[in-house]
């Protein structure tokens, strides 16, 4: 199938020739017929299908079609977590758009709100915004969405794991009742069903891949390593494998920093990106990878789903995720759409609960590498791992003892309207309340054993 057959206008064609585009992906064959009908839309489909163009063309062309208003109100919203990836969006709305003369704008949090308001000011078509950003701008009064034709809820379960579903529901009381709604999720969890059922009127579903799947098309391993090892592993495998680009995953903010600066006292040029970076060093550290200046980007969860780098060989998992949807979110940052890709994995002693549960959800084993200089044995895991059998904790002092060791639950900071995006900033942090109290306990234990 060709673009043509979808019947999209001349000026969307020629913008995705100048971009490259040859032939629509699954969900954009599935999806853009039904927008452009009007429906409402549920899309199930996993980072790296094409699915924001699968809902931009078709919006850009309907707005293209329609006769102008003297309004300065958007008409349509695109409501995403994160400001990498409302920004990747923004940029491929400008390059499709580009011959529709249609004005898109940009909002966030993290940011001076001026240039934004100013950018209002002048009008707009489409508005991509973050929850907080544009909760903020809607009670100062800068922004209406009274004109709104067109709302887009992209990665509704990564919102839910960000703590952003009431920030959600507050802003779907605001939006007009006649509207037409896409919506879109890679996984489908009780409560995002949930939402979606209240907020789409007779929708078409389109689902292009399974549920909590990884993509066909990535080759997958794990290393078993001792903790203290992970570091040296890295350099090891970044000079043997001549990975000349790759995403390397942490559980931290400060463990990305420290990843870093490690990678670069070994020769290895690398940068991290989080949310306690500005703005300003975000933006810089993702053009000086894209262009090949860095070798390794070091991230968070917070920026899994906002990087779009083509064709990005490796992704490595220097900590495994505690949820395992995180894992797929991660590794599909290659083998993106059609094209191959490596994922590694490195796995100690305590997170081997967090490989079996990958396992179960992904309903596959992922290969284990034993040849290579740090490997850890079973039988050390297996040692390791009696130390985290439940010990009788004492009475006295022990709670303050165990937050000595518990990370900080910094998913539940920075709740207020503007905020939003620093609450996002420590989302990958927290996405596992249910299973986290256990898994503290057992690293409590470890660390008491330790130390003895």
């Amino acid at each position: 199938m060709t673009f043509q057959e979808l019947q999209l206008s001349d000026t969307i064609l020629r913008a995705l020739e100048q971009e490259g585009y040859t032939n629509p992906t699954p969900i954009q064959q599935k999806a853009i017929p039904v927008v452009l009908q009007g429906r409402d839309l549920l899309g199930c489909a996993q980072t790296g299908t094409g699915k924001t163009a699968a809902f931009a063309l078709p919006i850009l062309q309907l707005l293209s079609q329609q006769p102008r208003n003297k309004s300065t109100a958007p008409r349509a919203l695109v409501l995403t977590p994160t400001r990498e990836l409302a920004l990747q969006i923004e940029e491929n709305f400008t390059a499709y758009g580009k011959h529709t003369g249609l004005k898109v704008c940009v909002i966030f949090g993290g940011v001076s709100q001026q240039a934004q308001v100013n950018a209002l000011r002048g009008g707009v078509d489409v508005l991509i915004a973050t929850p907080g950003r544009l909760l903020d701008f809607i009670g100062q009064g800068l922004l209406s969405l009274a004109q709104l034709q067109f709302f887009v809820l992209d990665e509704a379960d990564r919102m839910l794991d960000m703590g952003f579903i009431h920030d959600i529901k507050k802003i779907i009381k605001i939006l007009p009742a006649k509207k037409q709604t896409l919506f879109f999720s890679a996984t489908m969890p009780v409560q995002i069903a949930g939402l979606a059922d209240s907020l789409l009127q007779n929708p078409v579903k389109v689902e292009v891949a399974p549920v909590s799947s990884t993509a066909e098309k990535i080759e997958q391993s794990v290393y078993m390593v001792a903790k203290n090892d992970k570091p040296s592993l890295l350099v090891h495998l970044l000079k043997e494998l001549a990975i000349t680009r790759t995403l390397v995953f942490a559980r931290t903010k400060h463990g990305s920093d420290k990843i870093a600066r490690h990678l670069n006292k070994a020769g290895v040029k690398a940068e991290a990106i989080h949310g306690n970076k500005s703005q300003n060093a975000r933006q810089r550290a993702l053009t000086n990878f894209k262009n090949g200046e860095l070798t390794v980007l070091v991230a968070t969860d917070i920026v899994a789903r906002g990087i779009d780098v083509d064709d990005l060989s490796h992704v490595i998992n220097f900590d495994l995720p505690e949820v395992p949807e995180t894992y797929v979110h991660r590794i599909g940052r290659t083998g993106r759409a059609q094209k191959t890709g490596i994922a590694l994995s490195f796995c100690d002693a305590e997170e081997r609960i967090n490989l079996r549960d990958i396992h179960k959800v992904t309903a596959q084993q992922i290969p284990v590498q034993h040849e290579h200089p740090f490997a850890q044995s079973d039988a050390e895991a297996a040692t390791i791992a009696l130390t985290l059998q439940p010990v009788k904790q004492p009475q006295r002092g022990g709670r303050q003892q165990q937050r000595q060791h518990q990370r900080p639950k910094q998913h539940q900071q920075q709740r207020a309207h503007g905020h939003g995006q620093q609450q996002g900033a420590n989302a990958g942090h927290g996405e596992s309340a249910k299973r986290r109290p256990q898994q503290q306990q057992q690293r409590q234990r470890s660390q008491q054993v330790s130390n003895n």
